[in-house]
């Protein structure tokens, strides 16, 4: 990733910015977003002229087959790639006008990560793992205690604060990675394939405890291939070839 997070023009009228009465609703805003990966002397297009937008409060999932551009997408939505063109609106706020530096306290403050493996440090605690964004953000020593005792009891793992990774089950370790997505309370966690290294049960019992969050107005945006873990979500973003293929509001 470069240095400076920018996108490259795009020709044609200028998308309009959210307006202030959207703000206060609407937490993400897409318009017009493509993305090519350059792969010598083909072009890959994995995202064509996306036009999205996503309230504050609503568990949102993204489905399609493997290569459909939705993990390119959730990587965009997570700042964590680029678009070639268009334009990212998230908080309010044109992230093609922020910094690095600024980015990565974004990634930090307002974004909460869970993903398909774990990524747990096999030797600290999952007090310790739980810690990590808050350790990062600065945050004293003591409130990061208190914080991340909380967000294990939300994801019902308090107990066993002073327990290591490889004493817990694969649905224990993946809560402790969405108590680490919680813990500096995020503006939206973003889960890719999360139930994905689980059983079927377990990954239910995964999809509930986000939907308990959901419950709470917690914004959650979880990719998956499963459609009967999407069905669980209030709205589902089906893309196909780059494009949004269907876009249903399950409300």
């Amino acid at each position: 990733m470069s240095a400076v997070f920018k996108f490259h023009e795009w020709t044609g009228s200028k998308p309009e910015p959210p307006s202030a009465e959207k703000i206060g609703k609407q937490l993400i805003q897409l318009e017009r977003v493509t993305k090519t990966y350059d792969s010598g002397e083909n072009a890959v297009q994995a995202l064509s002229g996306i036009d999205l937008q996503i309230d504050r409060g609503v568990f949102v999932s993204i489905i399609g087959p493997s290569g459909s551009g939705k993990s390119t997408l959730m990587h965009i939505l997570g700042c964590l790639d680029t678009p070639s063109e268009g334009r990212y609106w998230l908080d309010g706020e044109d992230v093609a006008t922020l910094s690095a530096r600024q980015l990565a306290k974004i990634r930090n403050l307002k974004l909460g990560f869970v993903f398909q493996t774990f990524n747990l440090l096999p030797r600290a605690t999952i007090l310790k793992n739980a810690e990590l964004p808050l350790l990062y953000a600065g945050i004293d020593s003591d409130e990061r205690k208190e914080r991340s005792y909380a967000a294990l009891e939300r994801v019902g793992l308090a107990n066993r604060a002073k327990h290591r990774p490889n004493e817990l089950s694969g649905g224990q370790r993946q809560r402790v990675a969405i108590a680490r997505a919680l813990v500096n309370n995020p503006s939206v966690i973003l889960a890719d394939e999360p139930t994905g290294n689980l059983d079927q049960k377990t990954g239910g019992e995964i999809i509930h405890l986000f939907e308990e969050l959901a419950a709470n107005g917690q914004t959650i945006i979880l990719v998956t291939h499963d459609p009967v873990i999407a069905a669980r979500t209030q709205r589902r973003i089906k893309i196909v070839d780059g494009l949004i293929a269907d876009n249903d509001d399950m409300d």
